[in-house]
């Protein structure tokens, strides 16, 4: 394999500087705006859960198995899995991914809007970074997903990054509410 050229390399960085640029931004604003918004206490319920925070521990819970499902289809997208592909595994693996990510959606509006950005807690305010970890390091995946001057490394980091935040956002809160609450809807 050839070595890149250094307008490749420059163009490469280029896309990352402004990936991890906008990522930042992303980050830092959804921070500000949590820590600066007044919290309402309430944002949203959905029809059949008992409460605002048993439907978001639920969804999140959902997006986390998506998330799963977005892993193992990378690992065998990139042979770290050894079993033969198959012909659907890159849309099963697009579509567990966007599916995740929409139902984030109104899990981060519920954190943003009724709860803001908390620093009373170590668990919130670990689960506070983490949300704007995750969507700030969401927005660098998409962006460097469609550049193929980024460095092949660049996209399984950020794929292990995303899924590394989802993480960490679910056992903050889904599992503590499940840990405290039981498994209710």
């Amino acid at each position: 394999m050839n070595a890149p050229t250094p307008a490749a390399r420059s163009a490469g960085t280029t896309t990352l500087f402004l990936a991890f640029g906008i990522g930042t931004l992303v980050s830092v604003g959804l921070g500000v705006y949590a820590r600066l918004h007044d919290a309402t206490s309430f944002a949203f319920n959905l029809a059949g859960f008992s409460s605002g925070t048993a439907a978001k521990a639920w969804l999140a819970t959902l997006a986390f198995v998506l998330a799963l499902v977005q892993l193992t289809s990378a690992l065998i997208m990139y042979g770290r899995i050894p079993v033969r592909a198959p012909h659907w595994i890159g849309t099963l693996h697009r579509w567990s991914g966007r599916a995740a990510v929409l139902v984030t959606v109104p899990v981060a509006v519920h954190c943003l809007y009724a709860l803001g950005f908390e620093t009373n807690a170590l668990r919130g305010l670990v689960h506070s970074v983490a949300g704007c970890f995750f969507y700030g390091v969401f927005v660098a995946k998409m962006l460097v997903l469609q550049r193929h001057e980024a460095p092949s490394w660049a996209l399984p980091v950020l794929g292990g990054a995303v899924f590394t935040g989802l993480t960490v956002l679910w056992l903050t809160a889904a599992a503590w509410f499940f840990g405290t609450s039981g498994l209710h809807f």
